[in-house]
């Protein structure tokens, strides 16, 4: 803590609060039970809410993630959060991502990353909303790509044809059911595993792992604080 002024009015240690927001994210534990050393626990909370409503976390993340540009090659999927019992009874039902699967409730974050599995978009919606119904969305956020690769359930003549006229090359492959079989990249396909990977690192962190978060914007704040410190800074 350092001195402001002669009235003893005094200044949080901004290091000390980060840090003590990106160790209660990592471990998943209560506030409430983060050491001492990073200063008061009610500091920690309000910094955290207030600036996940405001935004800056998702905008520390899209600054960092933009940097170097759009890569030539981009992969796209999505991994469904369980959601837990303290983050329900929040008002806005669906609005706050949280929807009704088979197995119980969840999150789903929908996400686009490089080669190297540094994610560049990512979004949350309901457990129960499917993959294709964001796909668009998610591209859209950033500028086109040469590549983009995606599993079967991103397979639709929709999406192709807007890839296309993007000047994106579509390395999807074609459910079997499908009377055209689009043909694709086998070995560049191979890579896909990519954003497997990056799901689980993101995972590492337990408040990513589970959701206890009941406000979206906490949740999103909670991922970008992840992916950033994991990956870009």
């Amino acid at each position: 803590m350092l001195p402001v002024n002669g009235k003893g009015a005094r200044r949080v240690d901004d290091r000390r609060v980060l840090s003590g927001i990106v160790h209660a994210l990592q471990s998943g534990g209560r506030w409430g039970d983060c050491p001492a050393v990073y200063g008061p626990k009610k500091t920690l909370y309000n910094r955290f809410v207030r600036w996940a409503e405001r935004g800056i976390w998702e905008g520390i993340f899209s600054a960092l993630a933009g940097a170097e540009g759009v890569p030539d090659r981009l992969f796209i999927d999505s991994t469904c959060i369980k959601a837990h019992r303290t983050a329900g009874g929040a008002k806005g039902g669906l609005a706050n991502g949280i929807g009704r699967t088979r197995g119980g409730r969840n999150s789903k974050v929908h996400a686009i990353c490089d080669v190297k599995g540094r994610p560049h978009v990512l979004m949350i919606t309901p457990g129960n909303v499917h993959d294709m119904r964001v796909a668009k969305q998610c591209i859209a956020a950033i500028p086109p790509s040469a590549e983009l690769v995606g599993d079967k359930g991103y397979c639709s003549n929709d999406l192709r044809a807007w890839l296309e006229e993007r000047g994106t090359q579509v390395v999807i492959p074609p459910k079997r059911n499908r009377r055209i079989q689009h043909p694709f990249d086998a070995k560049i396909y191979k890579q896909r595993n990519i954003t497997e990977r990056m799901f689980c690192r993101l995972k590492d962190w337990r408040r990513v792992a589970t959701r206890f978060d009941r406000n979206i914007k906490n949740f999103m704040a909670t991922i970008a604080i992840a992916a950033t410190v994991i990956w870009w800074l």
